[in-house]
């Protein structure tokens, strides 16, 4: 009998290494080389990128953010919540153990005579253990545990989100800042101009016309600041939210992009990103929770076989076991096999499977969003740095051609059309710098976040 348990037992083994498979392999085919080409002289991706920029304040701010903010708690939570159901999970594989006692007393009364009583205690020590021969504990564990990696994965990709969205924020308060400076400095070239049209039309040697054109350049000027001052406002409130604090009494000291440093980093190659960015562990884990999934769906279809046990003392008297006890020891097993259900476990299986096959296709797309993010980014560094150079040079030759502009003016060379078109380009290309400053720097933290800010 011993023997004929033994070849069943390992034949029921067996068959039960046929319900788990491998999961379906996205096999990415990864491009050899980027599209973009690389600035030379440029450093290893880092997991402190935030730090290249040499600005203090940022990394306060960053460091403010990782300790206070609500998205941060948030993500931390969801992990603790995964490695709960991981324990919920792995405890199926061990026996379920229980302990009751009690006692009672019981009096009754027949027919109107004598009241008679009767005590009992009872303790009871049981077990139970449902014998995992088709794996689908097993494959409930896994499922689980990929859950939690997958999990602990997003927690990073929330942080590495925060952190870009961070440096972005300050990045583009700096540039308001600076353009406001920008746009006061102009006001103020205006008024100066407008006062030599206004003595040129006292003493008649220029017309009421050139005064009102000069005046509206001025009003114009004025009336783009409050527009800015909002929209610095309104990225300091955010900013504040991102790092975890209150809008009221935050502010951040920095004043112009132009303090800071744009660092260039390797993008390594893209096989790279497989282990550089937490959001494609994430989907691969979340792919190997649904093939486990799919394993114990499947094992749900074979009978299962489940062992239990109990051992307890009864006794005649109120908690008290030592008065004549009565001892009881029972062991049982049953076995379970679904018959008929309407089609519920099968449509289970389905479920599962299209689920995997599903996750398949999200793996894929995400790597293909990955490359396209990194080339994104190295296109636009590279471009935007291209332009800010382009556009030092535009303001350079602004400058000079205002400041001959205003001088033909004064002199009766040339007419007030002249110096206003000067005045505008220059507004232009100062304003455009400090945008084009901010696009650069914007790209940078765009290509640290693609590349994984260093997680991997």
């Amino acid at each position: 009998m011993s023997r004929r348990l033994t070849a069943i037992a390992a034949a029921l083994a067996l068959a039960g290494c046929a319900i788990t498979r491998d999961p379906l392999a996205p096999a990415p085919d990864m491009p050899a080389a980027w599209t973009e080409s690389v600035a030379p002289g440029a450093a290893a991706l880092a997991g402190d990128w935030w730090l290249k920029f040499d600005s203090r304040e940022l990394s306060a701010l960053i460091t403010t953010a990782l300790a206070t903010s609500p998205d941060i708690a948030i993500a931390a939570e969801r992990v603790r919540q995964a490695e709960a159901q991981a324990r919920i999970s792995g405890a199926s594989l061990f026996p379920e153990l229980s302990f009751g006692a009690g006692t009672s007393r019981r009096e009754t009364r027949p027919d109107g005579g004598a009241w008679t009583r009767s005590d009992a205690s009872s303790a009871t020590l049981s077990a139970s253990y449902e014998i995992d021969l088709w794996g689908r504990n097993a494959s409930s564990v896994l499922s689980a545990e990929s859950s939690l990696r997958a999990s602990r994965f997003d927690f990073e990709t929330v942080r590495l989100t925060l952190l870009a969205g961070v440096a972005s924020g300050y990045f583009q308060l700096l540039s308001l800042r600076g353009r406001l400076t920008i746009a006061r400095e102009n006001l103020a070239i205006a008024e100066r101009v407008l006062k030599v049209v206004d003595a040129r039309v006292r003493y008649g040697s220029a017309s009421k016309l050139d005064l009102a054109r000069q005046q509206a350049a001025v009003f114009s000027l004025r009336a783009s600041i409050p527009s800015l001052e909002l929209q610095e406002r309104q990225t300091l409130f955010a900013l504040a939210i991102l790092v975890g604090k209150q809008p009221e009494g935050f502010d951040a000291a920095g004043t112009s992009v132009a303090e800071l440093a744009v660092p260039r980093v390797t993008p390594g190659l893209p096989a790279d990103l497989l282990l550089r960015r937490p959001d494609l562990a994430s989907a691969e884990a979340q792919l190997a929770a649904a093939n486990a999934n799919v394993a114990a769906a499947r094992a749900a279809l074979l009978p299962g076989i489940s062992l239990s046990g109990s051992a307890g003392l009864a006794s005649s008297v109120l908690v008290n076991f030592l008065h004549a006890p009565t001892a009881a020891l029972s062991l049982g097993a049953s076995l379970l096999q679904p018959i008929f259900d309407g089609g519920r476990l099968r449509a289970q299986v389905d479920s599962a499977s299209s689920r995997e096959r599903e996750l398949v296709e999200n793996y894929r797309r995400s790597i293909l969003a990955a490359l396209a993010d990194v080339e994104g980014a190295l296109a636009s560094t590279s471009r935007t740095a291209e332009q800010e150079t382009l556009q030092a040079q535009i303001l350079e030759q602004a400058r000079v051609a205002l400041r001959l502009a205003e001088i033909r003016y004064r002199e009766g060379v040339d007419d007030l059309l002249a110096l206003l078109d000067a005045q505008r380009t220059l507004f232009q290309a100062e304003d455009q710098l400090a945008q084009l400053r901010l696009a650069r720097l914007q790209a940078s933290v765009g290509l640290f976040k693609a590349l994984g800010g260093g997680w991997g």
